[in-house]
């Protein structure tokens, strides 16, 4: 084309590559597979990049009653981990021509404003994390193609759920603890109604209820170091025995515990190991490094984007849960030398 010429069309394309506007549209869809052939759809490639044609996009999801964008719907971003789950979401939807808006709900956890004056108009599907569900009815997101990231499958909102192995992490830390001898447990939780972090408590509790002579107890914490301080100090200075193994829901609740270990004028980990969740940046930044379960947010964030392209084109999404994996670092070790001795392997 002549310079100064309008932007190319299809019908330019067709004509550079021999084709009909329809093979055109088939292949710069991504929908050619099995119609049209392969060195058909290359050819149509590259007549588009020689062309420099670019599909014209408002056009065409005005045809197809799409905005091609999707609303990932998350807690307040208090952590890199949800970062990861928008990158993973990001790439995946990039890669099909998708567009992803992070909303993070203002309180963290509760009701949200609607970011859109319609969100059925202004979106295609919505991706949630179950820690920000209630968000979900002020955006209207519950009238959308739905996928429900760390959601109770039975009980989801969502038309599909993806889910990381929580309850296996949890039984690879108990297992680790029970190994190093420990049976005298503090579980610090997250003080947030979320199904994961239940399946986090349930799964902690039934694993030891298995062992004999282990012990249990159970102190809440809003997910901040400070408030996991006051927490942990307070369940530290509670008569009778002492934990020697704290559990925490997460890697800052942890981080927490150090300091009140450390106030409490308590070693970690030879007068007490300490083991978190995530594997934030936090894990390794604290002394000593954290023993901690890692979760891979972005992988997380993949499966949750082509859950969602899945349950748009009517397909069935990928099933099981993610494998999370059991970071052992420096902050376990065996109970102090009045504690229980390890069951024989």
């Amino acid at each position: 084309m002549s310079r100064g010429s309008a932007r190319p069309t299809s019908r330019d394309v067709a004509r550079a590559a021999g084709v009909s506007q329809a093979a055109v549209s088939l292949v710069l869809g991504d929908k050619w597979r099995g119609r049209v052939s392969e060195p058909t759809a290359r050819r149509v490639r590259e007549a588009a990049d020689a062309l420099g044609y670019r599909p014209n996009l408002a056009a065409r999801n005005l045809r197809l009653g799409r905005t091609r964008t999707v609303l990932l719907v998350v807690p307040a971003l208090t952590t890199e981990f949800f970062a990861g789950v928008y990158t993973g979401a990001a790439r995946v939807a990039a890669e099909h021509g998708f567009g992803v808006v992070l909303y993070p709900s203002p309180e963290g956890v509760g009701p949200a404003r609607d970011p859109f004056a319609s969100a059925s108009a202004a979106l295609d599907g919505v991706i949630a994390s179950s820690m920000a569900a209630d968000a979900l009815t002020d955006i209207r997101g519950d009238q959308l193609p739905l996928v429900m990231l760390d959601s109770d499958p039975e009980g989801s909102l969502g038309a599909a759920t993806v889910n990381l192995d929580i309850a296996d992490g949890i039984r690879q830390v108990t297992e680790h603890l029970l190994a190093l001898g420990h049976r005298r447990f503090l579980h610090l939780a997250a003080d947030v109604p979320s199904w994961t972090f239940e399946v986090r408590a349930r799964e902690l509790a039934a694993r030891l209820s298995a062992v004999p002579g282990t012990t249990l107890a159970t102190a809440r914490a809003a997910i901040s170091i400070e408030d996991a301080l006051g927490a942990a100090e307070a369940a530290l200075a509670r008569p009778g025995p002492r934990p020697t193994a704290v559990v925490c829901d997460d890697d800052k609740l942890a981080a927490g515990v150090y300091k009140a270990a450390r106030r409490a004028r308590l070693r970690v980990p030879d007068d007490l190991s300490v083991t978190g969740l995530d594997d934030l940046g936090l894990a390794t930044a604290i002394d000593p490094e954290l023993t901690t379960v890692r979760l891979d947010a972005e992988l997380f964030g993949e499966r949750g984007m082509r859950a969602l392209l899945a349950v748009l084109e009517g397909g069935t999404p990928e099933a099981g849960d993610i494998p999370v994996a059991l970071v052992t670092r420096c902050s376990t070790a065996p109970p102090p030398p009045d504690g229980p001795a390890p069951v024989p392997g």
